[in-house]
């Protein structure tokens, strides 16, 4: 299960993502919002970060205006790993080296044809499970 939220920036990525993520037959839950009306990032990255750091869903994916704001919110959730990327060789080396497990995007960066093609590499990219790059997520967790 993915979860999927956006502000109002992002409100329109969100809808062409989401049915994207239909046509690939992937199970998603929208946590808003649900209209283009002016709204507060924090409350959308905090409802997909704490579905992920609970088990409710696998992976997220957040899209405000930049993508900046609605992932520094997310990574305020302890267990989430959100990686802001607005390009496919970001979203790939994030989950192989990272393990990120939301993917944070700027509405107003990024087309939606680009956007789509960032989503797929996120999705379809496993961790790598380097030795390395598990310790070094552990460190990141000790804070």
């Amino acid at each position: 299960m993915i979860g999927i939220a956006s502000d109002h920036g992002g409100y329109e990525l969100k809808q062409e993502i989401m049915e994207h993520l239909k046509e690939r037959g992937l199970e998603y839950k929208d946590y808003g919002c649900y209209s283009p009306e002016s709204c507060d990032y924090p409350e959308y990255g905090h409802k997909v970060a704490h579905a992920v750091a609970d088990g409710e869903c696998e992976k997220g994916i957040l899209i405000c205006g930049t993508g900046i704001g609605i992932s520094i919110s997310a990574n305020k959730v302890k267990g989430v790993r959100a990686a802001l990327c607005h390009d496919c060789f970001s979203a790939e080396a994030t989950r192989q080296h990272n393990d990120a497990n939301i993917l944070a995007m700027g509405a107003r960066v990024v087309g939606p044809g680009h956007a789509l093609k960032i989503v797929d590499t996120f999705l379809d990219t496993p961790f790598s499970n380097d030795e390395r790059h598990k310790r070094r997520i552990s460190k990141i967790e000790e804070v």
